[in-house]
C-alpha cells in the first residue's frame, strides 16, 4: 500500500489499522497533561524549597519528552533532562515515596480519578473512522503506552471496536519495549495478521510516529499538538487534523456524537 496525497489512500487498502488511545481516539492526552503538569511542579517545587534548583515544568516539556512513551520511561526522560537522578524503587512504592515508581503511582492516582469522574471524552471524527472501518471489516487494534487503556475504552463505550488491546502492562509482560522502539507495533500487526505494507498506524505523538516508522507501517498522524513539522519528521506520511478525514468521500458513514463516558 502506498500512502498518497488523498488522505482515504491511507485507509481504502488497509487490511489493519493500529490506533494509539490518548489524544488520537480520546481525549484523555488532556487529562494526561494535566496529571503530568501536577507531578512534575509539585516535585520541582519540593525539590526547589530543598535548595535543588530546577527548571520549571512546562507544557513543552510534555510533548518533547513524556508524549506518548510508556509512564516510567517519561519519569526517567524529564528527569534525566533536569539532570535529577532518583531510585528506581519498585512496583508496590506508594505516591509518598521519591522514586520512579513512586512518582508514577502519583500521576496514575490523579490520571484515574479524572476518569473515574466521568471525564473521558472521544473525539467525534474519530468515533467517525472507527464506524466506517467496522463497516469495512477491517480489525482494528489500539497500541497504547498507557496501563490504563481498557479503563479508558471502557469508559468512552469503544472497546468493542478492537479485536486487540495492547496496552502498556501487557506490552511490559511480554518483554516489549515501549513506543519510540517499533516492538509494540510490530507485534500488534503481526498478531492481526497484516502485512506491514498494509498496516496503517495512527498517531498524535513523535514518539508513537518514530515506532511505527521503524516498525515499517505506515505512519498517519492526527496533529492534537505536537505541530505537522515534528510529527513529519519523526516520519508521518501524512498529517491530518481529524481522523474523520482519512474516510473515503465515495463511502461516507453517519456523523455520529462524540461518545463520553458515564
Amino acid at each position: 500500500m502506498t500512502v498518497s496525497s488523498s488522505p482515504s489512500d491511507s485507509i481504502r487498502a488497509a487490511q489493519a489499522v493500529l490506533f494509539d488511545l490518548d489524544g488520537v481516539i480520546t481525549d484523555t492526552a488532556s487529562l494526561h497533561r494535566v496529571a503530568w503538569a501536577q507531578l512534575f511542579t509539585h516535585l520541582f517545587d519540593e525539590l526547589n524549597d530543598e535548595g535543588v534548583e530546577v527548571r520549571p515544568y512546562t507544557e513543552q516539556d510534555y510533548y518533547d519528552t513524556v508524549d506518548g512513551k510508556p509512564r516510567f520511561d517519561g519519569i526517567r526522560a524529564l528527569l534525566a533532562e533536569r539532570g535529577i537522578e532518583i531510585p528506581t524503587g519498585t512496583p508496590d512504592d506508594g505516591p509518598e515515596m521519591r522514586t520512579v515508581h513512586g512518582l508514577g503511582s502519583r500521576k496514575n492516582a490523579v490520571f484515574l480519578g479524572e476518569v473515574a469522574a466521568g471525564n473521558v471524552r472521544s473525539y467525534a471524527g474519530s468515533v467517525r473512522l472507527l464506524d466506517w472501518l467496522r463497516e469495512h471489516a477491517v480489525p482494528c487494534a489500539v497500541v497504547s503506552s498507557s496501563r490504563n487503556a481498557v479503563q479508558v475504552l471502557t469508559a468512552a463505550g469503544l472497546a468493542d471496536r478492537f479485536v486487540l488491546i495492547l496496552d502498556g502492562g501487557r506490552a511490559e509482560d511480554l518483554g516489549l519495549a515501549g513506543k519510540p522502539a517499533p516492538d509494540t507495533f510490530a507485534w500488534a500487526a503481526q498478531q492481526l495478521g497484516a502485512a506491514p505494507a498494509a498496516t496503517v498506524v495512527i498517531e498524535d505523538a513523535v514518539s508513537g510516529i518514530a515506532a511505527a516508522a521503524a516498525a515499517g507501517l505506515h505512519a498517519v498522524a492526527v496533529d492534537r499538538g505536537a505541530g505537522a513539522a515534528a510529527l513529519a519528521e519523526a516520519g508521518a506520511e501524512l498529517v491530518v487534523t481529524d481522523l474523520a478525514q482519512l474516510i473515503p468521500v465515495s463511502d461516507p458513514v453517519d456523523q455520529e456524537p462524540a461518545r463520553s463516558g458515564t
